[in-house]
C-alpha cells in the first residue's frame, strides 16, 4: 500500500500528458481569417446601408407632388445608379434591394414621372375646395421624363428582373407613346431605354411588335425634316435590335428584316442586317464608334433610295 517515489514527487503517468497546443503560425492564420471575415461583413453592411439610404431618400422625392422635387429625386437616383455600377459588391446589394417593394425603383417611375396623361383623374371644383381636397400633382416636364427614362435604362442594365417588372407596367407601350408625342430630349433617352428593356426580354420584344414599334422608328428615320441626331440614334437602334434578335431562332420580331425592307427599302435592310453581324468582338469604345459609322451609312442609303 505504499506509493512509489516518482508518484509522491509529482510524477505522472504517460497517458495523462496535456494535449499539445496548435502551432503559433496556424493560430494566427485562423485569427487573421476570422478578422478578415468580420471586416468584410461589416463593410458589406455599411455599403448596404449606404445603397438603401440613398434609394429611400431619392424615392421619397421622386414620389412628390411637385415636379422640381421629383426632378431632384431622379437626379439622385441616377447618381446612385452610376455609383453602384462602379462596384460589383454594390451591384449585388442593389439587386438585393430591388426585392423589397418599398425600395423598388420601377413602380415609382411609372406611377409618377412616366405616368400617362390619360391616367390622370378628372378634376372637379368640389375636389379642389371640398372638405377633403384631392391631391393635385404637377405634370412631368420634359427634363423630368428624360431623366426618368435614364433611370429606367440604368435599372434594366444593372438588374435583369427590372425588365420583367417594367413589363408589368406596360413599359413598351408607354415608351412608344413617348417616342411618338414627346420632343427631342425625351426621344433620345427613350431609344436608349427601349434597347435596355428589350435586351434578352422576349415579353418586351413581343410588346414592341404589338405596338408597331418598328413602324414608328422607320417614320423617324425617314423624316428628313427631323433632328439628325435622333435619326442617327434610330439607325443605331435598328442595328442593335437586329443584332439582338438574330441570335434567337424563334424570337419575337422574327419578321424584322422583312419589315425593314418594306419600310426602308431593300438596300437599307441589307445594310442593317450585314452590319449587325460585326462589331461584337470590339472594345466598348471601338464598338460605339463602329455603331455610329454604320448608322450613318444606313441614313445615307435612305437618301439614295
Amino acid at each position: 500500500m505504499f506509493m512509489k517515489k516518482g508518484d509522491l514527487w509529482g510524477g505522472r503517468a504517460r497517458g495523462s500528458l496535456p494535449p499539445e497546443s496548435p502551432p503559433a503560425d496556424e493560430a494566427s492564420a485562423d485569427a487573421a481569417e476570422a478578422s478578415a471575415e468580420l471586416a468584410s461583413s461589416l463593410e458589406d453592411r455599411r455599403l448596404y446601408r449606404e445603397v438603401t439610404l440613398a434609394l429611400r431618400t431619392a424615392l421619397r422625392d421622386a414620389t412628390a407632388e411637385f415636379s422640381f422635387l421629383r426632378l431632384r429625386g431622379l437626379r439622385n437616383l441616377l447618381k446612385s445608379l452610376r455609383s453602384v455600377a462602379n462596384s460589383d459588391d454594390a451591384i449585388r446589394l442593389f439587386r438585393q434591394s430591388q426585392s423589397l417593394p418599398e425600395l423598388q425603383v420601377i413602380p415609382v417611375l411609372f406611377h409618377n414621372s412616366l405616368r400617362q396623361l390619360k391616367d390622370e383623374p378628372v378634376m372637379k371644383v368640389d375636389d379642389i375646395f371640398g372638405v377633403e381636397p384631392m391631391k393635385i400633382t404637377s405634370p412631368a416636364t420634359d427634363s423630368e421624363v428624360a431623366l426618368a427614362l435614364r433611370v429606367l435604362e440604368g435599372c434594366c442594365l444593372l438588374h435583369k428582373e427590372s425588365t420583367a417588372l417594367a413589363h408589368e407596367h406596360n413599359a413598351i407601350k408607354v415608351l412608344v407613346n413617348i417616342l411618338s408625342t414627346r420632343g427631342i430630349l425625351e426621344q433620345g433617352a427613350c431609344l436608349d431605354a427601349l434597347i435596355s428593356l428589350m435586351l434578352d426580354s422576349v415579353a418586351n420584344q413581343m410588346d414592341f411588335e404589338e405596338c408597331y414599334g418598328i413602324e414608328k422608328i422607320a417614320e423617324l428615320v425617314k423624316d428628313e425634316q427631323g433632328d439628325d441626331n435622333i435619326r442617327l440614334k434610330c439607325g443605331e437602334f435598328l442595328l442593335l435590335l437586329v443584332g439582338q434578335v438574330k441570335r434567337r431562332e424563334r424570337a419575337p420580331l422574327a419578321t424584322i428584316h422583312e419589315d425593314i425592307r418594306k419600310l426602308l427599302g431593300e438596300k437599307c435592310a441589307s445594310l442593317v442586317w450585314a452590319a449587325s453581324q460585326f462589331g461584337s468582338t470590339l472594345a466598348p469604345d471601338d464598338r460605339q464608334a463602329a455603331l455610329q459609322i454604320q448608322a450613318r451609312r444606313v441614313l445615307e442609303s435612305l437618301m439614295l433610295h
